[in-house]
Protein backbone atom coordinates (compact mmCIF):
# COMPACT_ATOMS: atom_id res chain seq x y z
CA UNK A 1 0.00 0.00 0.00
CA UNK A 2 1.80 3.03 -1.41
CA UNK A 3 1.66 6.60 1.03
CA UNK A 4 0.18 9.32 -1.15
CA UNK A 5 2.60 12.56 -0.06
CA UNK A 6 1.64 15.82 -0.41
CA UNK A 7 3.27 18.14 -3.15
CA UNK A 8 4.40 20.22 -0.42
CA UNK A 9 6.23 17.75 1.21
CA UNK A 10 8.90 18.02 -1.73
CA UNK A 11 11.86 20.76 -1.40
CA UNK A 12 15.08 21.03 -2.77
CA UNK A 13 18.48 20.93 -1.90
CA UNK A 14 19.01 25.14 -1.45
CA UNK A 15 18.12 28.30 1.09
CA UNK A 16 14.65 27.86 0.42
CA UNK A 17 14.34 24.18 1.16
CA UNK A 18 16.54 21.42 2.36
CA UNK A 19 20.19 21.81 3.62
CA UNK A 20 23.57 20.05 2.91
CA UNK A 21 24.34 20.71 5.89
CA UNK A 22 21.69 19.59 8.34
CA UNK A 23 21.20 16.30 6.36
CA UNK A 24 25.24 15.63 6.55
CA UNK A 25 25.14 16.59 10.17
CA UNK A 26 22.35 13.77 10.67
CA UNK A 27 24.03 11.17 8.39
CA UNK A 28 26.68 11.90 10.93
CA UNK A 29 24.91 11.52 14.12
CA UNK A 30 23.15 8.28 13.14
CA UNK A 31 26.92 6.40 12.67
CA UNK A 32 27.22 7.51 16.00
CA UNK A 33 24.05 6.38 17.35
CA UNK A 34 24.74 2.84 15.72
CA UNK A 35 28.16 2.49 17.14
CA UNK A 36 26.60 2.62 20.60
CA UNK A 37 25.08 -0.60 20.97
CA UNK A 38 28.31 -1.98 20.33
CA UNK A 39 29.50 0.48 23.29
CA UNK A 40 26.97 -0.90 25.07
CA UNK A 41 28.04 -4.19 24.41
CA UNK A 42 31.50 -3.55 25.94
CA UNK A 43 29.67 -1.28 29.10
CA UNK A 44 27.71 -4.53 29.95
CA UNK A 45 30.34 -7.58 28.92
CA UNK A 46 32.69 -6.09 31.38
CA UNK A 47 30.02 -5.66 34.22
CA UNK A 48 29.63 -9.51 33.28
CA UNK A 49 31.27 -12.17 35.46
CA UNK A 50 33.80 -13.96 32.71
CA UNK A 51 31.86 -16.65 31.98
CA UNK A 52 28.81 -15.12 30.60
CA UNK A 53 30.22 -11.81 29.20
CA UNK A 54 30.06 -12.99 25.52
CA UNK A 55 26.53 -13.86 25.57
CA UNK A 56 25.95 -10.65 26.98
CA UNK A 57 27.58 -8.65 24.38
CA UNK A 58 25.59 -10.95 22.09
CA UNK A 59 22.31 -9.59 23.35
CA UNK A 60 23.35 -6.34 22.14
CA UNK A 61 24.74 -7.49 19.00
CA UNK A 62 21.52 -9.67 17.74
CA UNK A 63 19.28 -6.48 18.73
CA UNK A 64 21.34 -4.84 16.02
CA UNK A 65 20.67 -6.94 14.21
CA UNK A 66 17.09 -8.32 14.66
CA UNK A 67 15.36 -4.64 14.80
CA UNK A 68 17.39 -2.96 12.35
CA UNK A 69 15.32 -5.63 9.79
CA UNK A 70 12.32 -5.14 11.60
CA UNK A 71 12.30 -1.58 11.49
CA UNK A 72 12.88 -1.87 7.87
CA UNK A 73 9.89 -3.80 7.23
CA UNK A 74 7.27 -2.63 9.76
CA UNK A 75 9.04 -0.21 12.64
CA UNK A 76 9.33 3.06 10.59
CA UNK A 77 6.01 3.15 9.22
CA UNK A 78 4.22 2.19 12.63
CA UNK A 79 6.13 4.91 14.51
CA UNK A 80 6.20 7.45 12.00
CA UNK A 81 3.04 7.00 9.99
CA UNK A 82 1.20 10.33 10.62
CA UNK A 83 4.63 12.35 9.71
CA UNK A 84 3.66 12.61 6.18
CA UNK A 85 -0.49 11.67 6.38
CA UNK A 86 -0.68 14.26 8.34
CA UNK A 87 -3.14 12.55 10.97
CA UNK A 88 -2.65 13.33 14.66
CA UNK A 89 -4.50 10.60 16.75
CA UNK A 90 -2.78 7.92 17.95
CA UNK A 91 -4.43 5.14 16.37
CA UNK A 92 -2.49 5.40 12.97
CA UNK A 93 0.19 2.98 14.60
CA UNK A 94 -2.05 0.55 12.52
CA UNK A 95 -2.28 2.67 9.42
CA UNK A 96 0.36 0.79 7.74
CA UNK A 97 2.14 -1.81 9.66
CA UNK A 98 3.97 -3.93 7.60
CA UNK A 99 6.05 -2.32 5.01
CA UNK A 100 8.12 0.43 4.82
CA UNK A 101 6.63 2.48 2.18
CA UNK A 102 9.41 4.64 3.11
CA UNK A 103 12.42 2.78 0.42
CA UNK A 104 10.13 3.61 -2.15
CA UNK A 105 7.86 6.65 -1.72
CA UNK A 106 10.43 8.69 0.16
CA UNK A 107 13.02 8.27 -2.27
CA UNK A 108 10.44 9.77 -4.89
CA UNK A 109 11.56 13.14 -6.18
CA UNK A 110 9.24 15.44 -8.23
CA UNK A 111 9.90 18.30 -10.60
CA UNK A 112 9.03 21.64 -8.95
CA UNK A 113 7.35 24.93 -10.82
CA UNK A 114 10.80 26.41 -10.63
CA UNK A 115 12.11 23.64 -12.65
CA UNK A 116 14.71 22.38 -9.68
CA UNK A 117 14.22 18.88 -8.35
CA UNK A 118 12.21 18.51 -5.48
CA UNK A 119 12.86 15.60 -2.63
CA UNK A 120 10.76 14.46 -0.20
CA UNK A 121 10.90 16.26 3.30
CA UNK A 122 10.03 14.84 6.15
CA UNK A 123 10.80 14.01 10.42
CA UNK A 124 13.26 16.66 10.28
CA UNK A 125 12.74 20.18 8.68
CA UNK A 126 15.64 20.56 6.71
CA UNK A 127 16.50 16.47 6.41
CA UNK A 128 15.10 14.10 3.50
CA UNK A 129 12.69 11.60 5.11
CA UNK A 130 15.22 8.57 4.56
CA UNK A 131 17.52 10.35 6.29
CA UNK A 132 14.72 10.06 9.82
CA UNK A 133 14.46 6.67 8.57
CA UNK A 134 18.02 5.52 9.43
CA UNK A 135 18.39 8.07 12.09
CA UNK A 136 15.31 6.59 14.48
CA UNK A 137 16.21 2.83 13.23
CA UNK A 138 19.46 3.12 15.61
CA UNK A 139 17.44 4.67 18.48
CA UNK A 140 15.01 1.64 18.42
CA UNK A 141 18.20 -0.65 18.21
CA UNK A 142 20.14 0.44 21.40
CA UNK A 143 16.17 0.49 23.50
CA UNK A 144 15.82 -3.02 23.15
CA UNK A 145 19.44 -3.98 23.58
CA UNK A 146 19.35 -2.17 26.81
CA UNK A 147 16.97 -4.26 28.63
CA UNK A 148 19.14 -7.14 27.93
CA UNK A 149 21.25 -6.00 31.00
CA UNK A 150 18.39 -6.78 33.29
CA UNK A 151 18.29 -9.95 32.46
CA UNK A 152 22.46 -11.15 32.35
CA UNK A 153 23.59 -15.09 32.48
CA UNK A 154 20.72 -16.82 33.10
CA UNK A 155 17.93 -16.37 30.16
CA UNK A 156 17.43 -18.32 26.59
CA UNK A 157 19.39 -16.44 23.68
CA UNK A 158 16.56 -17.90 21.54
CA UNK A 159 13.50 -16.59 23.70
CA UNK A 160 15.78 -12.78 24.01
CA UNK A 161 15.51 -12.56 20.24
CA UNK A 162 11.45 -14.06 20.04
CA UNK A 163 11.14 -11.57 23.32
CA UNK A 164 13.06 -8.55 21.31
CA UNK A 165 11.14 -8.68 18.18
CA UNK A 166 7.45 -8.58 19.63
CA UNK A 167 8.75 -6.27 22.45
CA UNK A 168 9.62 -3.92 19.53
CA UNK A 169 6.94 -4.35 17.72
CA UNK A 170 4.23 -4.13 20.08
CA UNK A 171 5.77 -1.30 23.18
CA UNK A 172 8.57 0.81 21.41
CA UNK A 173 7.12 1.57 17.82
CA UNK A 174 3.69 2.47 19.43
CA UNK A 175 5.16 4.43 22.86
CA UNK A 176 7.16 6.40 20.00
CA UNK A 177 4.48 6.93 17.82
CA UNK A 178 2.39 8.19 20.27
CA UNK A 179 5.39 10.55 21.89
CA UNK A 180 7.05 11.60 18.48
CA UNK A 181 4.72 10.42 15.94
CA UNK A 182 1.38 12.82 16.77
CA UNK A 183 -0.11 10.73 18.93
CA UNK A 184 -1.19 10.61 22.78
CA UNK A 185 1.23 11.55 24.54
CA UNK A 186 2.48 14.39 22.03
CA UNK A 187 2.21 18.02 21.59
CA UNK A 188 -1.22 17.17 19.34
CA UNK A 189 -4.23 18.59 20.06
CA UNK A 190 -5.95 14.56 20.44
CA UNK A 191 -2.80 14.32 23.08
CA UNK A 192 -3.47 14.23 26.84
CA UNK A 193 -1.68 17.44 27.06
CA UNK A 194 -4.30 19.71 25.24
CA UNK A 195 -6.96 17.50 27.43
CA UNK A 196 -5.37 18.66 30.39
CA UNK A 197 -4.77 22.25 29.70
CA UNK A 198 -6.57 23.59 26.27
CA UNK A 199 -5.60 23.80 22.42
CA UNK A 200 -4.27 27.19 21.07
CA UNK A 201 -5.06 28.57 18.09
CA UNK A 202 -3.27 26.32 16.14
CA UNK A 203 -5.03 23.29 17.15
CA UNK A 204 -1.98 22.17 19.09
CA UNK A 205 -1.45 21.60 23.36
CA UNK A 206 -1.16 25.08 25.40
CA UNK A 207 1.44 23.06 27.02
CA UNK A 208 3.29 20.66 25.12
CA UNK A 209 5.22 17.27 26.47
CA UNK A 210 9.29 17.94 26.36
CA UNK A 211 10.83 14.30 25.55
CA UNK A 212 14.11 15.85 23.36
CA UNK A 213 15.45 13.00 22.85
CA UNK A 214 13.64 9.42 24.25
CA UNK A 215 13.64 9.66 27.93
CA UNK A 216 10.09 8.32 27.67
CA UNK A 217 10.95 6.05 24.63
CA UNK A 218 13.90 5.10 25.35
CA UNK A 219 14.76 5.01 28.61
CA UNK A 220 11.93 4.69 31.10
CA UNK A 221 10.54 2.01 28.63
CA UNK A 222 13.97 0.31 28.48
CA UNK A 223 14.03 0.47 32.53
CA UNK A 224 10.40 -0.31 32.94
CA UNK A 225 10.54 -3.29 30.68
CA UNK A 226 13.79 -4.26 32.16
CA UNK A 227 11.93 -4.51 35.93
CA UNK A 228 9.19 -6.94 34.59
CA UNK A 229 11.16 -9.38 32.83
CA UNK A 230 13.98 -9.36 35.92
CA UNK A 231 10.80 -10.23 38.54
CA UNK A 232 9.55 -12.93 36.06
CA UNK A 233 12.69 -14.16 35.35
CA UNK A 234 13.81 -15.02 39.12
CA UNK A 235 17.32 -14.39 40.86
CA UNK A 236 20.35 -15.61 39.85
CA UNK A 237 22.28 -18.44 41.40
CA UNK A 238 23.60 -17.13 44.59
CA UNK A 239 22.02 -13.78 44.04
CA UNK A 240 22.48 -11.81 47.58
CA UNK A 241 25.18 -14.70 48.85
CA UNK A 242 27.25 -14.66 46.11
CA UNK A 243 29.60 -11.37 45.11
CA UNK A 244 28.92 -10.57 41.13
CA UNK A 245 31.97 -8.74 40.79
CA UNK A 246 32.60 -6.72 36.62
CA UNK A 247 35.36 -9.07 35.05
CA UNK A 248 36.92 -6.37 33.02
CA UNK A 249 36.85 -2.71 34.60
CA UNK A 250 38.55 -1.27 31.27
CA UNK A 251 35.79 -2.75 29.14
CA UNK A 252 33.30 -0.86 31.56
CA UNK A 253 34.69 2.30 31.09
CA UNK A 254 35.50 1.94 27.62
CA UNK A 255 31.91 1.24 27.05
CA UNK A 256 31.17 4.19 28.94
CA UNK A 257 33.30 6.61 26.65
CA UNK A 258 31.63 5.22 23.52
CA UNK A 259 28.47 5.73 24.55
CA UNK A 260 29.30 9.28 25.58
CA UNK A 261 30.52 9.79 22.69
CA UNK A 262 27.91 8.19 20.78
CA UNK A 263 25.20 9.93 22.68
CA UNK A 264 26.00 13.61 21.20
CA UNK A 265 24.91 11.67 17.79
CA UNK A 266 21.43 10.72 20.07
CA UNK A 267 21.06 14.06 21.64
CA UNK A 268 22.37 16.92 19.28
CA UNK A 269 21.08 15.02 16.08
CA UNK A 270 17.74 15.12 17.73
CA UNK A 271 17.97 18.32 16.95
CA UNK A 272 17.62 17.32 13.53
CA UNK A 273 19.99 20.93 12.06
CA UNK A 274 23.28 22.28 12.47
CA UNK A 275 22.72 25.34 14.24
CA UNK A 276 22.74 27.10 17.68
CA UNK A 277 19.93 24.48 19.50
CA UNK A 278 22.68 22.17 18.74
CA UNK A 279 25.36 24.12 20.21
CA UNK A 280 23.11 24.12 23.28
CA UNK A 281 22.23 20.41 23.73
CA UNK A 282 26.27 19.42 23.21
CA UNK A 283 27.12 21.86 25.78
CA UNK A 284 24.14 20.56 28.02
CA UNK A 285 24.84 16.55 27.16
CA UNK A 286 28.71 17.45 28.59
CA UNK A 287 27.83 19.07 31.59
CA UNK A 288 25.01 17.00 32.96
CA UNK A 289 26.80 14.02 32.48
CA UNK A 290 30.62 15.37 33.99
CA UNK A 291 28.36 16.35 37.09
CA UNK A 292 26.32 13.36 37.07
CA UNK A 293 29.76 11.06 37.19
CA UNK A 294 31.60 13.84 40.17
CA UNK A 295 27.75 13.42 41.86
CA UNK A 296 28.26 9.59 41.83
CA UNK A 297 31.78 9.24 42.87
CA UNK A 298 30.86 11.27 46.22
CA UNK A 299 28.01 9.01 47.12
CA UNK A 300 30.37 6.08 46.64
CA UNK A 301 33.09 8.04 48.98
CA UNK A 302 30.73 8.70 51.53
CA UNK A 303 29.59 5.50 51.29
CA UNK A 304 31.31 3.08 50.62
CA UNK A 305 34.56 4.77 51.33
CA UNK A 306 36.01 4.43 47.85
CA UNK A 307 35.04 6.51 44.41
CA UNK A 308 35.51 3.19 41.93
CA UNK A 309 35.63 3.16 38.09
CA UNK A 310 32.39 1.77 37.54
CA UNK A 311 30.89 4.45 39.85
CA UNK A 312 32.30 6.72 37.05
CA UNK A 313 31.25 4.79 34.35
CA UNK A 314 27.56 4.52 35.61
CA UNK A 315 27.70 8.37 36.91
CA UNK A 316 28.40 8.74 33.06
CA UNK A 317 25.47 6.76 31.96
CA UNK A 318 22.91 7.92 34.59
CA UNK A 319 23.75 11.94 33.38
CA UNK A 320 23.29 11.29 29.67
CA UNK A 321 20.43 9.38 30.54
CA UNK A 322 18.74 12.08 32.61
CA UNK A 323 19.71 14.86 30.24
CA UNK A 324 17.98 13.12 27.28
CA UNK A 325 14.54 14.15 27.30
CA UNK A 326 15.47 17.58 28.44
CA UNK A 327 18.84 18.45 26.52
CA UNK A 328 16.92 21.14 24.59
CA UNK A 329 15.17 23.16 27.41
CA UNK A 330 17.09 23.47 29.91
CA UNK A 331 20.14 26.09 30.30
CA UNK A 332 23.87 24.92 30.69
CA UNK A 333 23.51 25.55 34.58
CA UNK A 334 20.53 23.97 34.98
CA UNK A 335 21.85 20.89 33.12
CA UNK A 336 24.79 20.82 35.92
CA UNK A 337 22.22 20.61 38.58
CA UNK A 338 19.65 18.11 36.77
CA UNK A 339 23.48 15.88 35.98
CA UNK A 340 24.37 16.27 39.94
CA UNK A 341 20.41 15.19 41.05
CA UNK A 342 20.78 12.54 38.35
CA UNK A 343 23.80 10.99 39.47
CA UNK A 344 22.82 11.05 43.67
CA UNK A 345 19.77 9.45 42.88
CA UNK A 346 21.15 6.67 40.82
CA UNK A 347 23.63 5.72 42.34
CA UNK A 348 21.26 5.19 45.94
CA UNK A 349 18.50 3.47 43.30
CA UNK A 350 21.23 0.63 42.34
CA UNK A 351 21.05 -0.64 45.94
CA UNK A 352 16.83 -0.94 45.88
CA UNK A 353 17.01 -4.64 44.46
CA UNK A 354 18.44 -5.87 47.53
CA UNK A 355 16.12 -4.61 49.37
CA UNK A 356 13.18 -5.06 47.45
CA UNK A 357 14.57 -8.75 46.23
CA UNK A 358 14.49 -8.51 42.44
CA UNK A 359 17.39 -9.43 40.57
CA UNK A 360 18.30 -6.41 38.33
CA UNK A 361 21.76 -7.71 37.00
CA UNK A 362 23.56 -4.79 35.31
CA UNK A 363 21.57 -2.09 37.35
CA UNK A 364 19.30 -1.14 34.02
CA UNK A 365 16.13 -0.08 37.04
CA UNK A 366 18.48 1.80 38.82
CA UNK A 367 19.69 3.81 36.14
CA UNK A 368 17.86 3.94 32.91
CA UNK A 369 14.37 3.85 35.33
CA UNK A 370 15.29 6.40 37.56
CA UNK A 371 17.45 8.98 36.04
CA UNK A 372 15.39 8.61 32.94
CA UNK A 373 11.89 8.87 35.40
CA UNK A 374 14.24 12.18 36.91
CA UNK A 375 15.47 13.43 33.27
CA UNK A 376 11.60 13.30 32.36
CA UNK A 377 9.72 14.94 35.49
CA UNK A 378 12.91 17.46 36.13
CA UNK A 379 11.65 19.57 32.83
CA UNK A 380 9.40 20.95 34.86
CA UNK A 381 11.70 22.32 37.12
CA UNK A 382 14.41 23.67 35.09
CA UNK A 383 12.96 24.51 31.71
CA UNK A 384 13.79 27.43 30.56
CA UNK A 385 12.92 29.50 27.06
CA UNK A 386 13.53 32.59 25.82
CA UNK A 387 9.76 33.39 25.10
CA UNK A 388 8.26 31.80 28.75
CA UNK A 389 9.52 30.40 31.73
CA UNK A 390 8.22 26.99 31.58
CA UNK A 391 9.82 25.40 34.80
CA UNK A 392 9.50 26.09 38.10
CA UNK A 393 12.59 26.97 39.24
CA UNK A 394 12.42 29.69 36.23
CA UNK A 395 9.37 31.42 37.19
CA UNK A 396 6.87 28.92 35.41
CA UNK A 397 3.49 27.48 36.40
CA UNK A 398 2.92 24.08 37.80
CA UNK A 399 1.54 23.03 33.94
CA UNK A 400 4.61 21.94 32.66
CA UNK A 401 5.66 20.00 35.52
CA UNK A 402 1.76 18.46 35.43
CA UNK A 403 2.45 16.97 32.06
CA UNK A 404 5.69 15.80 32.29
CA UNK A 405 4.13 13.79 35.57
CA UNK A 406 1.52 12.07 33.30
CA UNK A 407 3.36 11.51 30.46
CA UNK A 408 6.19 9.33 32.17
CA UNK A 409 3.26 7.78 34.32
CA UNK A 410 1.36 6.76 30.95
CA UNK A 411 5.00 5.47 29.60
CA UNK A 412 5.13 3.29 33.18
CA UNK A 413 1.84 1.63 32.75
CA UNK A 414 2.03 1.29 28.96
CA UNK A 415 4.99 -0.62 28.76
CA UNK A 416 4.71 -2.54 32.34
CA UNK A 417 1.13 -4.06 30.79
CA UNK A 418 2.40 -4.61 27.83
CA UNK A 419 5.52 -6.34 28.54
CA UNK A 420 4.16 -8.76 30.76
CA UNK A 421 1.41 -9.55 28.30
CA UNK A 422 4.47 -10.02 25.75
CA UNK A 423 6.19 -11.97 28.94
CA UNK A 424 3.38 -14.72 29.39
CA UNK A 425 3.09 -15.19 24.82
CA UNK A 426 6.81 -16.27 25.22
CA UNK A 427 6.78 -18.27 28.26
CA UNK A 428 6.56 -21.29 26.19
CA UNK A 429 9.47 -21.15 24.67
CA UNK A 430 11.24 -21.10 28.00
CA UNK A 431 12.97 -18.21 29.76
CA UNK A 432 15.79 -19.78 31.79
CA UNK A 433 18.73 -21.94 31.37
CA UNK A 434 18.66 -24.49 33.72
CA UNK A 435 20.36 -24.56 36.80
CA UNK A 436 23.12 -26.52 35.39
CA UNK A 437 23.90 -24.67 32.37
CA UNK A 438 23.66 -21.39 34.49
CA UNK A 439 26.47 -22.68 36.93
CA UNK A 440 28.55 -24.04 34.07
CA UNK A 441 28.41 -20.59 32.42
CA UNK A 442 25.80 -19.15 29.21
CA UNK A 443 28.29 -18.75 27.23
CA UNK A 444 29.66 -21.88 26.96
CA UNK A 445 26.06 -23.51 26.85
CA UNK A 446 24.14 -21.03 24.99
CA UNK A 447 26.73 -19.94 21.99
CA UNK A 448 29.76 -22.94 22.98
CA UNK A 449 32.37 -20.14 22.95
CA UNK A 450 34.06 -18.75 26.02
CA UNK A 451 35.78 -15.63 25.85
CA UNK A 452 39.43 -16.32 27.13
CA UNK A 453 40.97 -19.63 26.36
CA UNK A 454 43.66 -20.72 28.86
CA UNK A 455 45.80 -23.50 28.33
Amino acid sequence: MALAIPDDQFLPFGPDGLSAGDTAWVIAATAMVLFMTPGLAFFYGGLSRQKSVLNMMMMSFSSLGLISVIYVLWGYSMSFSSAHTGESDYFGVFDNPFSLWGVSDLLKTMELPDGTTGYVLGGFGTVPAIIWVAFQLTFAVITVALISGSVAERMKFGTWLVFGGLWATLVYFPLSHMVWGGGLLSGSGEGIAAKLFGVDDEGAANVAPIDFAGGTVVHINAGMAGLVLAILLGKRMGFGKTAYRPHNVPFVLLGAAILWFGWYGFNVGSEGAADMIAGQVFVNTTAATAAAMLAWLVVEKIRDGHPTGVGAASGIVAGLVAITPACGSVTPVGSLGLGAVAGVLAALAIGLKYKLGYDDSLDVVGVHLVAGLWGTISIGFFAWSEEDAAGLLYGGDFKQLVVQLVIALCALVFTGVMTLIIAFIVKPLGWRISTEDEDTGIDETEHAETAYEFA
